[in-house]
Formats: C-alpha cells, structure tokens, sequence
C-alpha cells in the first residue's frame, strides 16, 4: 500500500435546477426528493460517510436552504418525538447528522457546469486530495459502497480514481466516456484518455464516468482557467484530459448497480430497487409490485 494523503473531504454539487421535474422542484431541490424514506442527497452522504468522509461540502444555489436545514437539527421536532417516547426515530435522526463542522456550503451563482461547481470549493478544499460526488446518481451496492471501493484503489494508487460501467454503444454519446489500458498486474486499469459526450462513433470505449471522482487538488488550478466545452460548459472532463498530461488515473469497475435519478425512469427505478431490499417493507412491496404488473 502507497502513502498517500487520505480523502477527507467530499463535494457534492447541488445547484441544478432539476427542470426534469418540474413541477416537484419548483419550490423543493431535486436532491430532496426521496428514495423510499430518503432524501436523495441523504443516500449519497450515507455513502460518502460509509466511506470515511469527514468534511461534506456542497456547492449549492438559489432555493437550496433547505438541504441546509435537513443536515441541521430540528428542535421542534425533536421535542415532540422525545414527548412522544418516539425514541427510535429520534435515534435515527441523530444518527444521520454530521458532526457539528463537518459540514460547508458555497454558493455557484451562475450555472456554468460541473467543472465550475468543483471550482467553487477550491478554498474549503485546500491543498488535499477530495472526492466528487453527484447527487443525480445513486448507487446499490451489496457490500460495500462505491466511493469506499475506490479509496481502496486510491489506497493502492495515488493520484485520480474514476468510478466507470458499461454501457450500451449507443448510449456513450451522453456521458464522459474514458478510455482503457490493460489491467497491472494488481488487476487495476488505467485510464489514458478521455471524452465528454462523444459523437456517433467517435467513443474510444463503452465505459463511462458514473458520477464518482477522487482528484487531486492540481485540477482547480486548471479549472480557473478551462475553457467552455460541451453544452456551452465548463466541464470537469475536459480539466481531468489536462491533469493527465502530469498524473495518473485509474478505473473503478465497482460492484453494484447505478440509478439516474435525474430522470424520472432512473428515479422510480431506484425507489422500487431500493424499497425492495428493505427489511422493514420489502416483501410487502414485492407482493404489491407483483400484483400491479399482473
């Protein structure tokens, strides 16, 4: 195992205006929409935290106090389940705070893209390696959490680690898309190269990006000069193509299944993968879900 600086902290960019949505999000985030019982942005942080994150720091808009408020405790609340004797719950809503400081919020005023949104945490950040995580994106794995399988190839690599899958050929053109050398002898691949949104026929593989990044604090130099790329934006794959004239990158083909809950068939499917792996509702759901296809 290398000795690397550890990954600390997480940016989670919540700014969009979940226009997909509409009219759910006019006045409610999209990252507060629930899975089952769960805010989104909940899920991923459950996940950053799993992984040993320490410092959440979310870059975020107009309209987005209340993802402030739901890390944040709820006295009033609170006092009523504790006068209620409804301590389980009241647990459960502790449990799922941040330690006091361990969150940061910075606003992106104007929606510039995803590479802007990581640029604006450069000074929460420092001069250490961080992860990236998309809250549109939710992952189920069965063991251990996606951002926690790469740390382990960080563990063994150093320098930039991206979460990849596969998908179908026709589909690359709406994602980043890398591009693969063979495995090293410790099974871990290698990226050497890189493209957002690829033309028809012009990807170099069908493994995408899937919304989970470690990067090392160098890009932020690159970013506060990147140019405007696809979609008119400053795109954080074009800055990481930059960073790997001078570092590393390598692969996680992480176990487990990605949902976009950015769009709606991505969003319900995930409510009825995740509702079906509970103990508390599960099997009840199976037999309505089953009654409701036949």
């Amino acid at each position: 195992m290398g000795s690397f600086k550890p990954i600390r902290k997480a940016i989670l960019p919540v700014a969009g205006l979940g226009t997909r949505f509409l009219p759910a999000t006019k006045a409610m985030p999209k990252e507060m929409l629930t899975i089952v019982d769960r805010p989104i942005i909940q899920h991923v942080v459950d996940e950053a935290k799993a992984a040993g994150i320490e410092h959440f720091i979310f870059v975020t808009g107009r309209n987005k106090t209340v993802i402030e408020d739901h890390f944040d405790k709820q006295i009033e609340l609170e006092s009523t389940l504790r006068e209620r004797g409804k301590f389980e719950q009241l647990k459960m809503l502790n449990d799922l705070l941040p330690e006091a400081g361990q969150t940061s919020y910075t606003r992106q005023q104007s929606p510039k893209g995803l590479g802007h949104a990581v640029w604006c945490a450069r000074d929460i950040v420092g001069d250490e390696p961080f992860a990236l995580l998309l809250p549109d994106v939710l992952v189920q794995a069965p063991n251990k959490g996606c951002l926690a399988q790469m740390i382990e190839i960080y563990n063994e690599t150093g320098g930039n680690v991206l979460a990849v899958e596969e998908v179908a050929p026709e589909l690359t053109s709406n994602y980043g898309v890398v591009k693969i050398e063979d495995q090293t002898a410790d099974g871990v691949m290698k990226i050497n190269g890189m493209v957002e949104k690829p033309g028809p026929g012009k990807a170099p593989s069908n493994m995408i990006i899937m919304g989970r990044y470690i990067l090392q604090p160098e890009i932020f130099k690159i970013l506060s000069t990147q140019g405007l790329g696809a979609g008119n934006e400053i795109q954080i794959t074009d800055a990481m193509k930059t960073l790997m004239d001078s570092q590393d990158f390598h692969a996680c083909a992480y176990e487990g299944r990605s949902f976009d809950c950015g769009s709606k068939v991505g969003f319900l499917a995930a409510n009825v993968a995740f509702a079906l792996e509970r103990d508390d509702v599960g099997e009840e759901f199976r037999e309505a879900v089953k009654k409701l296809i036949s």
